[in-house]
């Protein structure tokens, strides 16, 4: 597994393409570690000519990468495990698979019925499923690994094939006992569904499926040991790999620091118009700004980052899906949020009754965005009828109380504000985003948030447990970023805000 050398990675990095974590999720962002782009001399974190990096030292940093990814998943996801995956039947790939594995099948039928049969390729077989079966087994268990050496032993059933005296059920049956002692519960059905499989040939297949449903359970079962050894050990695990890999590709931190760059520019910028002016686009030696500031600046640059156009910094790639479905969230809170304003200011003295209408407006609200960071989604549409179920609501709840309906003006006017929520300067939706970004903010400026969350900021009250919840996770992934990826960050913050690299200016900032 990972806290091993490098003498399993490559085995690990091909299983990270089978987790439920898709290894596409960071391998646009690897370019930064594997290729050459980001030492082009056009960027400007580079004062130097771009360094020729080896095929191997390329492989070795693509291979740490993914024992990194892979422990930082295991650690952080308690969800994560692996799982069988299929090809799509539909796929050129899926159809040739298919075919070549009927076709197997097909022949090993044809030999099993011939008279006398042909054994070869069951013997094969059978030299397969032991090695499967052997694999399952501890080192201590000498007994059954016997046992298996014994009856599944190649050399004998050839022997045996040769005087057409295989028991081929025999051994199948026995196969299928021994997998019943070995399996994990959840595949007692499966079990039960072989020994009801009369075919020998559907019975081989089916028992080779369910082998690989056995090594799934087995690597997910490893995986649930290993977690919590993992996150003991994760922070000095990470930054021991990821130094692994500056050195193998010392070009492995310019996306970082032209992020913390540009942080740096956006603190200046918002300083003083006068102190901008005289500083210059270029001067940034300013001992003034709070190096924690500034990177608490960068992190939340993250929750309004563009991750189908922009590279993530690489000492985040680890947690790249994760910010990603954050900003996808706080997005959608954030429609909410504006929904339930406007309708609160249209129409509050009307409403103020119905204490539970706040709540009945987000439930709708939240299963009409459903899907809405799907490109084939229509936000326009998705909040007309919003608009729309809210005046229906509202005049369902007048009725029952006898009040009378909106009218037809008020309710185009609702219905026109919340669609307009989705314009670029639209002033109630960036209203409520400044706010969240402002609870965010103040979520990484506490010393402890798990035990007091801030004050929810005005107009956030109807999204307050969701956005609680989902500040938790986004304080969490800041903090142990930080622990982390602390020194290097403090290496890079020295040269760009302090004239002189003193060693002990900037030596941490967690």
């Amino acid at each position: 597994m990972p806290l091993n050398d490098d003498q399993n990675s490559d085995s690990e990095s091909s299983r990270l393409s089978e987790s439920t974590v898709s290894s596409s999720d960071y391998e646009y962002s690897r370019q930064s570690f594997t290729s050459d782009s980001s030492s082009k001399s056009s960027s400007p974190a580079s004062t130097s000519p771009p360094q020729m990096v080896t095929f191997d030292e390329m492989m070795a940093a693509a291979r740490n990468l993914s024992n990194l990814t892979l422990a930082h998943e295991i650690a952080v996801n308690d969800n994560f495990h692996m799982k069988h995956i299929d090809l799509p039947q539909n796929s050129l790939a899926g159809r040739v698979k298919q075919i070549l594995h009927k076709a197997f099948w097909d022949h090993l039928e044809l030999e099993l019925n011939k008279d006398p049969p042909e054994y070869e390729h069951a013997i094969k077989l059978f030299e397969e499923i032991k090695e499967i079966l052997l694999s399952f087994l501890n080192p201590g268990a000498n007994r059954i690994r016997n046992q298996i050496c014994e009856v599944l032993d190649t050399d004998l059933i050839r022997q045996q094939a040769e005087h057409n005296a295989v028991d081929i059920h025999g051994l199948a049956s026995y196969v299928i006992n021994t997998m019943g002692k070995l399996c994990a519960p959840v595949r007692d059905d499966d079990i039960k569904q072989l020994k009801a499989t009369g075919n020998i040939v559907e019975l081989l297949r089916q028992i080779f499926h369910v082998l690989d449903l056995m090594t799934m359970d087995m690597v997910n079962y490893t995986i649930q040991n290993l977690r919590p050894h993992l996150q003991r050990n994760l922070v000095d695990y990470e930054r021991a790999k990821f130094q692994e890999i500056l050195e193998e590709k010392p070009s492995a931190l310019d996306l970082t620091t032209e992020w913390i760059k540009n942080s740096i520019k956006d603190e200046l910028s918002s300083t003083s118009c006068e102190t901008s002016s005289s500083a210059g686009a270029d001067d940034l030696t300013k001992p003034n700004l709070s190096p924690t500031l500034v990177l608490n600046n960068g992190y939340l640059k993250l929750l309004q980052w563009d991750y189908q156009k922009k590279t993530i910094p690489e000492t985040l790639i680890t947690d790249e899906v994760r910010l990603q479905e954050l900003k996808e969230k706080l997005n959608q809170l954030k429609i909410i949020a504006c929904v339930s304003l406007i309708a609160n200011n249209m129409v509050g003295a009307t409403i103020a009754g119905f204490p539970d209408f706040p709540e009945r407006l987000k439930r709708i609200s939240f299963a009409l965005l459903k899907g809405m960071n799907k490109t084939t989604f229509d936000l326009k549409e998705a909040l007309s009828a919003i608009g729309v179920q809210t005046c229906s609501e509202m005049n369902k709840s007048l009725t029952e109380r006898g009040f009378p309906l909106l009218s037809e003006e008020v309710q185009a006017n609702l219905v026109g504000q919340i669609c307009n929520t989705v314009e670029e300067d639209n002033p109630i939706s960036s209203l409520i985003y400044k706010r969240i970004l402002l609870y965010m903010k103040t979520l990484l400026t506490l010393p402890s948030f798990q035990k007091a969350m801030p004050t929810i900021p005005e107009g956030l009250a109807v999204i307050q447990t969701e956005i609680e919840s989902l500040g938790s996770q986004y304080a969490g992934i800041v903090n142990l970023n930080k622990q982390v990826y602390g020194t290097f960050y403090a290496n890079i913050l020295r040269k760009l805000l302090f004239s002189e690299a003193s060693p002990d200016k900037g030596k941490s900032i967690c």
